[in-house]
């Protein structure tokens, strides 16, 4: 643990700090020890008698960059953090901040210094800006419960537990309304699938299209990723992407296993979301998913269409250890009402009378939605198997216990994105 004492210089960093610091970091890296880092304070002391070369000759922020996908890193900041204490807690794994947290990359000094205005602390990164821009994993009320969260965050990276329990898992059956219009919350899923009270949700309030959450089955840690259609319907936009692709690392580095929920119309589209860079960030879970080390696994809860459907697979439904579909799920090149208005738009156009027209239009949607059901995907071998939603927690669990991995030697990741 370190933790800079904002009585004490308002937590600022000089050279001595700096030796005291790469200390921990050290023993820390030969240790193995998971580091939890304190990070309130004001960054590098101007002025400081003994800081030589402005402070460029001393080597923490280096030394503790390499601690990242080495040993779990957690940042914990209540009040102000900001400048170097600022860069350290953005090298972290998570960060968790408190309501009263201000986090920013520079302080009202430097931005004075900067010419830039006056501000004061309040209104730099204050947690209205920093949940939803994605820079906070998990927003707390105060210190207290930040540091019962972090004891909460670390035991997934402390091997399995013996003593836990399952919810009936029955009631999987009834969470996806059979009306393929009506929408669900998918932390139902995820809750009734965990052990109970394991559920660990990660970045909850950025990328809302995407969930990110740690539980446990049967006492395993696994990370789960699952689309959010109560967002766009849960198209990935680029936010989406950025967040599971980064889980995905932090899985991967750590080994735990990563569940892929996929509930999704695609790959978001228009001329306002490419304006976000979405060809690049929608691409990382690509990048990320087909290179994972770790054992993943993909249910496919209702919707499967186009590239977003296999971005929730590594890329290829014959990548995850299984891919399996609910009774609900449904696959296909792109939506259904779309792939018919695009693929049968001559033949639509040709019916004169509207009222035919959208008749004909309602059997081609349903004549493609019967195509793409589930079982007849699964009849074609695309997936492996369409499942009882009951007995997912079952399929997933047979395989954790029967999945054997190289122990991990070192790192498997040069480091974990901070973004």
């Amino acid at each position: 643990v370190m933790a800079y004492d904002y009585t004490v210089l308002a937590g600022t960093q000089g050279a001595q700090n700096h030796r005291k610091t790469d200390r921990m970091i050290g023993v820390a890296r030969e240790g193995r020890m998971p580091m939890v880092l304190f990070a309130e304070g004001g960054g590098g002391r101007p002025g400081d008698t003994d800081m030589v070369g402005g402070g460029g000759g001393q080597g923490t922020f280096s030394q503790f960059a390499t601690l990242s996908g080495l040993v779990p890193m957690v940042g914990i900041t209540a009040g102000r953090c900001f400048a170097g204490n600022a860069s350290l807690l953005g090298c972290c794994d998570v960060i968790i901040a408190t309501a009263d947290a201000n986090i920013g990359m520079g302080g009202p000094a430097m931005i004075e210094g900067g010419g830039l205005g006056v501000f004061a602390p309040e209104d730099i990164g204050p947690m209205s800006v920093q949940v939803p821009s994605g820079v906070v994993d998990l927003a707390v009320a105060d210190e207290a419960e930040a540091v019962a969260v972090a004891k909460r965050y670390l035991a997934f990276f402390q091997g399995n537990t013996k003593d836990w329990s399952a919810p009936d898992q029955r009631a999987m059956r009834h969470i996806v309304p059979e009306n393929r219009l009506r929408a669900y919350d998918i932390r139902d899923v995820i809750g009734t699938l965990a052990d109970e009270g394991s559920v660990l949700d990660l970045r909850a309030g950025f990328g809302f299209g995407m969930v990110t959450s740690l539980i446990r089955v049967e006492g395993r840690p696994v990370g789960v990723i699952a689309n959010n259609p109560l967002h766009l319907g849960g198209a990935i936009d680029s936010d989406a992407a950025d967040k599971g692709a980064r889980f995905m690392q932090l899985c991967d580095a750590f080994d735990i296993p990563i569940l892929h929920l996929c509930d999704t119309p695609g790959i978001m589209v228009g001329p306002e979301i490419e304006k976000t860079a979405l060809v690049r960030h929608s691409s990382r879970m690509f990048l990320t998913g087909a290179n994972l080390g770790v054992p993943f696994f993909t249910v496919v809860i209702r919707k499967a269409y186009g590239l977003g459907a296999i971005a929730m697979a590594g890329g290829s439904y014959k990548v995850p250890f299984f891919t399996v579909a609910w009774p609900t799920g449904e696959f296909g090149g792109m939506g259904l009402e779309g792939s018919v208005k695009l693929g049968f738009r001559k033949e639509l156009e040709a019916i004169e009378d509207p009222a035919a027209r959208l008749k004909r239009y309602e059997e081609m949607v349903a004549n493609a939605y019967e195509n793409g059901k589930a079982l007849n995907t699964a009849t074609h071998f695309t997936v492996d198997d369409t499942i009882d939603p009951a007995h997912t927690r079952r399929w997933l669990s047979s395989l954790l216990r029967s999945v054997r991995l190289e122990p991990r030697h070192g790192k498997k990741r040069p480091s974990i994105d901070a973004w």
